[in-house]
This record gives C-alpha cells, structure tokens and sequence, in this order.
C-alpha cells in the first residue's frame, strides 16, 4: 500500500517496487490463461502498464495482486480470442500419411489423437502433448463463458484468488461471488462435456 501512495504522490520509481514483487504472479496467471510463456510475459506487461494508467482509479479496498490479476485474467482472455489458430503437425510423418484433424480442426499425429494418457509417464512427449490439447479445451471452454462467470472462474482458479478476494477486486457480495463461480463451473462443465462428446 506504501508503494501505491508513492506513486500516487508522483514517485514513479515506486511502482517499480509493485513491479518487482508481483511481476511473477501476474506472469502465471497470464500464462494459466494463454498456454504460452512469451504471451504470458507480455500480457503480464500490458497488465501492469494497465494498472499504472489506472492507478488514480484503484478504489484500495483489497490487495493490490487481486486487482491487477484482475487486470491480467481480462487482458489475458483478450489476447487469447484474438490468437491464429496453431497447426499441430507430427514432425516423424512430414509425408502426412500420419496426420488427422482433431475436434478443432487443428492437424495432430494419429498417434497422439488416441493415446492413452495412463499409458505414459510424465516426461514422454506423447503424454505431454494430451495434457497441453486438454490445458488448451480448458482454456478453450473457458473464453466460451460468459461474463461474469468467465472473470470469476478465471480469478479463482487460474489466478488462485480466494472468494472474498474476488468480492474485493471485483466490488461484489461474497454471496454473488459464490453464485458466479458456481454457475461458472456448471457451465464450463457442460462445455467440456459437449467438447468430449463431439471428439
């Protein structure tokens, strides 16, 4: 809160005392959001250039890592709808003998497609890739959500706030928070379903 008054007082060293200490966390709830280190970097900046402008506007009633993860899930969810989709292309089958589309019309190995995840242990590279395409259906169902179910499921869980926290950043009941996130997770629920009913 010091480094806050500071800067609002004019000290624009200060903020980077803001910077320093949160940077790290803001990073990882950009990246449980993009899926990508360097997006992930930079939305973490465009997040904190965002609560620098927006500073005067900081109403002060919670942590300062609430409301700037709060920043960061919102530009991170941006950033992510205006994303390229990616080819995914098994580089031992370049012939494209191998090759298939997934759900999302996205080219993947055959053998990848219909791997068992148990099968594997964690550092084989079949494995790896499933979990990535699952963290990216995740990812994916959740920018299908509508706000404010898709703020508060991010908030809780890729930016690992607690529900008073979010009530806080978000200037909601505590109650409202809870709906929100319950509702939230129904939905993103019967999203994930659909997802893995179409594959």
């Amino acid at each position: 809160m010091r480094a806050v008054r500071a800067v609002l007082d004019g000290n624009r060293d200060a903020f980077a005392v803001l910077v320093e200490r949160d940077l790290p966390a803001v990073t990882r709830v950009c990246y449980r959001v993009l899926g990508n280190a360097a997006d992930a970097e930079d939305a973490a900046q465009e997040a904190f250039v965002a609560a620098y402008r927006s500073l005067p506007d900081w109403r002060g009633d919670g942590p300062f890592i609430a409301w700037i993860s709060r920043i960061a899930v919102r530009i991170s969810i941006r950033r992510a709808h205006q994303r390229r989709p990616v080819d995914w292309i098994d580089a031992a089958s370049l012939d494209g003998q191998d090759e298939m589309l997934d759900p999302g019309g996205r080219r993947v190995a055959r053998h990848f497609a219909g791997a068992a995840a148990d099968a594997a242990d964690a550092t084989d590279p079949g494995r790896l890739a499933l979990a990535g395409e699952e963290a990216a259906v995740v990812r994916d169902a959740l920018r299908s959500l509508e706000e404010p179910y898709r703020e508060t499921v991010a908030l809780r869980y890729f930016a690992g706030l607690t529900v008073p926290e979010i009530a806080e950043a978000c200037g909601r009941p505590q109650g409202t928070v809870k709906t929100h996130l319950h509702r939230g997770l129904l939905r993103l629920r019967e999203r994930l379903d659909t997802l893995e009913a179409a594959r």
